[in-house]
């Protein structure tokens, strides 16, 4: 009895070591095929001669969301519509929370009137958006997810056309021509290791939170949502040391705006997304929304555009405590 009692521990123990193998494969597939895939794309704009500005405002930004929009598609897909949520909640609050948090204590960082003239304003806007539209009925509806698309539209219109300015080029480096053989294979090893590292992904973080015995969605908005925002988190702190200022505030809230518009519009565009564990409504959707807005204060006080390791404290405070009660 004994022997078949450890047999069931072994099997347990080595599964569940298997789970975080496959979570930490695909979150190295998903960060290296997003990596290919962004100087593929924007070696092919450059190529095609569009403006550095519409590159960076298009493809640079569906490029670095493409992790989450993968995993989210294929979540949702697989009838795991917690861990698309989740991912995207997560990597909003992680963004800010612990990305901004990290790099602000490392070195501050001088704030764009942009900041506050449009990406905090847009980004609160999409987030209540995106509330009204999943807290009430508790699902994302098709037209919904349209809706979304078509705000992210009008957006990157209005930046174009109005804020040339306030868009940072994050990808400097990237402006040197690339052969065409060169772009296509990066193009198709991007693609092929973004689909496998989601594949990976999703399948370890579903059998993850079996054999842990919580939700999904406790998964998505923790060990997920940190995956897909290591990209983010990695670029900031090389960033930080380098001493350059590719990182901004306005960099990482247009990644929350992407998240939020393009990544759920998109998805429930797809296939509409229903909440399973009620906890993303009564609590991550309000840490979201909290944390997104906590940016605003900490950016004019105490002194004004400007963030330091104090409002770098705050927000990892935030970030830690958020994960505490969603794990307790």
């Amino acid at each position: 009895m004994k022997a078949i009692s450890s047999c069931h521990i072994f099997v347990a123990n080595t599964l569940s070591m298997l789970d975080v193998l496959f979570v930490i494969g695909g979150l190295t597939f998903l960060i290296v095929g997003g990596n290919w895939l962004l100087k593929a794309a924007v070696a092919l704009s450059l190529k095609l001669s569009i403006p550095k500005i519409v590159i960076g405002m298009t493809v640079v930004s569906f490029a670095t969301s493409a992790p989450e929009l993968i995993v989210s598609i294929k979540a949702a897909m697989d009838g795991s519509p917690d861990l698309a949520l989740g991912n995207v909640v997560g990597s909003n609050i992680a963004n800010l929370g612990l990305v901004l948090g990290v790099t602000v204590i490392l070195g501050s960082i001088d704030v764009k009137k942009s900041f506050y003239t449009t990406d905090w304003p847009v980004m609160m806007v999409a987030s209540l958006l995106f509330v009204a539209f999943i807290y009430f009925d508790g699902q994302l509806q098709q037209y919904e997810g349209i809706v979304m698309v078509i705000f992210l539209f009008l957006f990157l219109v209005y930046l174009l056309r109005f804020q040339k300015t306030a868009v940072v080029d994050e990808v400097p480096e990237d402006d040197v021509p690339m052969p065409l053989y060169k772009t296509v294979l990066l193009l198709g090893l991007g693609g092929v290791a973004l689909w496998g590292g989601s594949e990976l992904l999703i399948q370890g973080a579903k059998n993850l939170a079996t054999s842990l015995g919580v939700t999904e969605r406790v998964i998505g908005v923790t060990v997920v949502s940190v995956g897909t925002s290591i990209p983010e988190l990695a670029a900031s702190i090389i960033a930080v040391l380098k001493k350059e200022k590719a990182i901004s505030v306005g960099n990482l809230i247009g990644s929350n705006i992407f998240n939020l518009l393009a990544v759920l519009g998109i998805t429930s565009s797809i296939t509409p997304i229903r909440v399973m564990d009620d906890g993303l409504l009564t609590n991550d959707i309000f840490w979201m929304l909290g944390i997104s807005f906590l940016v605003l204060p900490l950016v004019f006080f105490p002194k004004g555009l400007r963030l330091g390791w104090r409002d770098g404290l705050i927000l990892l405070a935030s970030y830690g405590t958020f994960v505490y009660f969603t794990l307790a």
